[in-house]
């Protein structure tokens, strides 16, 4: 792996989604740490701050609503787009776009997440040339 790869934070409490979004993202040659809730995730954004991190929404000890608000408030870490992971409708997407206290997310995926969806976007925000397997 190259000193100059990307660093992406998975944030899901299921351990299965974690897995599958670390394999492929791993695969494209991007370093994955992973954290299983929102407690686990401020942790290890306390500890180094990652080059993007995609978020579930729905997770025990802190919401993902939480940790974005925490992320999107916090000046250490202006310039890291966050990728909202859910299975919550679209209704959410409206939702947290229009918060006037933080910005919308950088990208939104919904799950079930396709692998190549994944990649398409976390390569277009982090300056990537695409993936087409």
């Amino acid at each position: 792996m190259p000193d100059d790869a990307k660093k992406i934070l998975v944030v899901d409490d299921d351990p299965d989604a974690r897995d599958f979004f670390r394999t492929v993202m791993e695969d494209h040659g991007y370093v994955v740490a992973c954290a299983k809730d929102g407690n686990d995730a401020l942790a290890q954004l306390n500890e180094e701050t990652p080059d993007l991190v995609t978020l579930d929404m729905t997770m025990p000890e802190r919401s993902g609503v939480a940790v974005y608000r925490a992320l999107k408030e916090d000046t250490a870490f202006t310039g890291v787009p966050v990728i909202i992971i859910t299975g919550i409708s679209e209704d959410f997407r409206q939702f947290i776009s229009t918060r006037r206290q933080v910005p919308p997310p950088e990208g939104y995926l919904s799950k079930p997440v396709e692998a190549q969806d994944l990649v398409d976007i976390v390569g277009r925000l982090l300056g990537r040339e695409a993936y087409q397997s």
